[in-house]
């Protein structure tokens, strides 16, 4: 039964408005009375193929309308397809569902299915979670659709994914509004009085309209809301009695021109001081999470840490200073925290949790060990454009930090002002001794390097295979190529950060914000869908539950030939709970069960074994593995590249150690 099939409310066909030609011709004609049966034995009846439907039965699956029922328009949802086509949506994602047919129908009827062009998805997690990966490449939101109640509550947690990672995406979701007009049963069922109040709390902005010039004014507010940083996604709640309205008086509607709203900047007073703070700093430090919402702005950290010749920690909310430049100084976070006199956060999604340190070891009744990262004294400086949202039910603000100079301001639109004050501010007395601070951090550059090349042969032969020679084989297979990394790498012990050449701002993404499973596959396959017209290679590393959550993306990637490479890394269990739960049985001092597994019980996803290729090659991906011996492991990837070049998407499965 498809959802089309479930929306019909039971147990009256009568109440379904677009069976009511079905209706009519009479139920009973779609099978024969049982006397009229003649008797065949089982060989006969397994031989014998399915009888074409009647007219009346294909008129009741096809919908059809009674005669002179039909209308000519204009249609409600034709005007607001023009509202969508004037914001250059490139796709809208969607698992199709009665509640927004009627936009539905314009959208590839009426709008040709161009621009936007229809996506269609097996869950609205993914389809949100494409919209995600699809913005972080091509810096335009996409649009998604969602059925009711039921469809906005699946699509819930990778909304809270966008919004703590700070990508605007637009929502819109069905909703029949008018209980005396509203089918009975299942589409009452699926209706609600307020449609927005679900996804309120991690939403930057929403809306019910309830007229078409409404409804244009309220896309084209969220389309701006949504773009302006911080970045978040929006909500529109949507009539299904509207949209399928005829529309009234042509004449009376316009779509409101797009401009986008200029991003925040800090205040130029607090750009001084933090200025004056860090040209006069011996050791200043910079961290960046979501600095770099564009290749500028990562062009922009490179230009202040060159200024101040100052050590970089990339957090990687987004990739805000390649590793190939010596200032990148990943690896070594204790120290740098420990030394600074001065540290400035760029777009931290945890400030507190830089300079702390929170150590989960069952100490203090429990609670564990927190401790400062930093010295007395260290001043704090940080630029965030998130201190100007409000929401505070969801703990995405995380803990709170005393700041000594705070900017409520985009990072990114302030730097120009920061660097020109640094620059202004340095002592000339300061050169020698900020040059010589660059030499040393050239040195300590090239030795994390070099201990992180050593770091990755260790086990290099091993079964299952390390997560070091995983990343290096599949990074020896893509180096020439123009490709992006769509995929979040904590999980496999950030190898990809240690090893690949990460020298560009489109090299690297980031995750999903919330660290809601279910992310990666379908994150992936929007950041392939905005490479494919660069001719950039996507490729992705997803955990095996991470895959399971939403294996149906495989299905939508074939479909639409979105070319890019899934890498399982196949620990076959969730070890992050693995871990959780073998330390509290540590703390309390008793044995883990396993109960055959390899794992406390509830944590591994073996005995059965799942078999991803099998899966992937089920919904016309092409597929290798599972692969055990690490001598396999290079020529199938450089298989699955090819194919992937070749236009087509390729997933090859892994069995791998768990970090």
């Amino acid at each position: 039964m498809n959802r089309e099939e479930a929306d019909a409310p039971l147990p009256k066909p009568e109440r379904r408005r677009f069976l009511a030609a079905a209706v009519a011709t009479g139920a009973t004609s779609i099978l024969p009375p049982a006397s009229a049966a003649p008797a065949q034995n089982d060989r006969t009846l397994a031989a014998q193929s399915v009888s074409p439907p009647s007219a009346q039965v294909a008129a009741a699956e096809a919908g059809a309308v009674a005669a002179g029922s039909a209308t000519s328009g204009p249609f409600a949802s034709d005007f607001m397809t023009d509202v969508i086509k004037s914001l250059d949506i490139d796709y809208v994602t969607a698992n199709p569902a009665s509640s927004l047919r009627g936009l539905h129908e314009s959208l590839i009827n009426y709008g040709s299915d161009v621009r936007p062009k229809f996506l269609t998805c097996t869950h609205e997690e993914a389809s949100v979670a494409i919209a995600h990966g699809y913005f972080k490449i091509a810096g335009k939101p996409l649009l998604v659709l969602c059925h009711g109640v039921v469809g906005l509550q699946h699509a819930c947690m990778a909304i809270y994914n966008a919004w703590c990672d700070r990508v605007p995406v637009v929502v819109i979701s069905g909703n029949d509004l008018d209980a005396s007009k509203r089918p009975p049963g299942v589409p009452t069922l699926h209706s609600v009085q307020d449609g927005n109040a679900l996804v309120r709390d991690f939403t930057k902005w929403d809306d019910t309209p309830v007229s078409l010039q409404h409804f244009a004014q309220s896309l084209v507010r969220g389309f701006k809301i949504a773009t302006t940083p911080p970045y978040g996604p929006v909500a529109i709640s949507l009539d299904t009695g509207l949209q399928e309205d005829l529309v009234r008086d042509p004449s009376g509607l316009s779509i409101p021109k797009f401009i986008p709203t200029s991003p925040p900047q800090g205040d130029l007073g607090a750009v001084r001081e933090a200025a004056r703070l860090l040209a006069n700093a011996e050791r200043p430090l910079i961290v960046a999470d979501r600095a770099a919402r564009t290749a500028d702005g990562m062009r922009l950290v490179v230009e202040l840490a060159e200024a101040l010749q100052a050590p970089v920690l990339d957090q990687g909310g987004r990739l805000n200073m390649p590793n190939t430049h010596y200032l990148n100084q990943n690896g070594r976070n204790p120290t740098l925290l420990n030394q600074a006199d001065v540290i400035i956060g760029l777009e931290l999604s945890d400030f507190w949790g830089t300079v702390n340190q929170f150590i989960d070891n069952g100490q203090n009744g429990g609670e564990g060990v927190q401790e400062s990262r930093i010295k007395p004294g260290t001043k704090l400086i940080s630029i965030s454009a998130v201190d100007l949202n409000t929401k505070s039910n969801y703990q995405d603000l995380q803990r709170f930090q005393v700041i000594d100079v705070q900017m409520a301001g985009d990072a990114e639109a302030t730097l120009p002002s920061l660097i020109e004050a640094v620059n202004q501010l340095i002592p000339a007395s300061r050169r020698a001794a900020i040059e010589a601070r660059g030499v040393a951090l050239r040195r300590t550059w090239q030795e994390t390097r070099e201990r992180n090349r050593a770091a990755a042969a260790i086990g290099w032969n091993s079964s299952p295979i390390t997560t070091a020679r995983m990343c290096a084989e599949l990074y020896q297979q893509i180096r020439t190529e123009d490709w992006t990394l769509a995929s979040l790498d904590y999980f496999q012990s950030l190898w990809p950060s240690r090893l690949w050449a990460m020298d560009q701002h489109h090299r690297s993404i980031g995750g999903p914000g919330g660290y809601g499973l279910g992310y990666g596959t379908a994150a992936t396959l929007g950041a392939a869908l905005a490479n494919k017209e660069l001719g950039r290679l996507t490729v992705g590393i997803q955990g095996d539950g991470e895959l399971m959550y939403s294996p149906g993306v495989l299905w939508t990637a074939a479909h639409y030939k979105v070319p890019f490479l899934t890498v399982v890394h196949n620990n076959r269990g969730y070890h992050q709970e693995t871990m959780h739960i073998q330390r509290m049985s540590n703390l309390r001092n008793r044995v883990a069960n396993v109960e055959g597994d390899l794992a406390p019980v509830g944590t591994r996803l073996e005995n059965p074994n799942i078999d991803f290729a099998k899966l992937a090659q089920s919904m016309g991906v092409w597929a290798s593995g599972p692969i055990e011996n690490p001598n396999d492991l290079a020529p199938a990837i450089e298989q699955a590249v090819a194919v992937v070049k070749a236009g087509e998407p390729a997933l090859v499965d892994v069995v791998s150690q768990p970090r």
